[in-house]
């Protein structure tokens, strides 16, 4: 288990329903916190406090060093939490990180050292090929997996991402579905 769980992963390693999980927490018998976007986070201490008292086994530690690592860079949090929050969720238990803005992506995508990066190209201080560009150049990071997302794009713009290291563009807004499925696709996981 991670350090914070989302009510999904919670639901899984409890074995009940993400509805039993947050009858739980409003009924104040796990402690948990939201985030900006409204999702309840779960510390794993507290977790595994409530299932010892209840006598729910605790699964065995998960092997994380396989897990694929994701980062979502957007500037509109809304955007950023859905993403987040439909990656945590899926079958394929992505480890997965934002920022919000270029420089703690720079940070990130150094120190988090994601396998696919899905970023935003229109943000105030992000050039979208500069940071294809850098990615594709650096031979600590040439692996990463860039998904581009833009709401202002054309097919010619979305032609010069791909030159630029880019790969897959989509345009927003893009069915979470779908996002899912192309990363899975990426990651070759499908």
């Amino acid at each position: 288990m991670e350090d914070t769980l989302t009510v999904f992963t919670a639901s899984k390693h409890c074995n009940v329903s993400s509805k039993t999980i947050i009858n739980w927490v409003e009924a104040g018998h796990i402690k948990a916190y939201k985030t900006v976007g409204g999702h309840r986070r779960i510390k794993k201490g507290d977790l595994e406090t409530f299932m010892r008292d209840q006598g729910i086994p605790i699964p065995a530690q998960e092997d994380e060093s396989n897990r694929k690592k994701i980062l979502v860079v957007d500037d509109d949090m809304i955007i950023v939490e859905s993403i987040v929050q439909a990656l945590e969720e899926d079958e394929f238990n992505y480890e997965v990180l934002s920022a919000s803005d270029g420089f703690e992506a720079g940070l990130q995508v150094n120190h988090f050292n994601p396998d696919l990066l899905i970023l935003d190209i229109m943000m105030p201080d992000i050039k979208g090929y500069e940071v294809c560009r850098k990615i594709r150049t650096n031979e600590e990071t040439r692996h990463i997996k860039i998904i581009v997302l833009s709401a202002y794009l054309d097919d010619e713009k979305f032609k010069q991402m791909k030159e630029n290291g880019a790969d897959v563009c989509f345009s927003k807004p893009l069915p979470l579905s779908q996002l899912k499925e192309e990363v899975a696709k990426l990651l070759e996981l499908k």
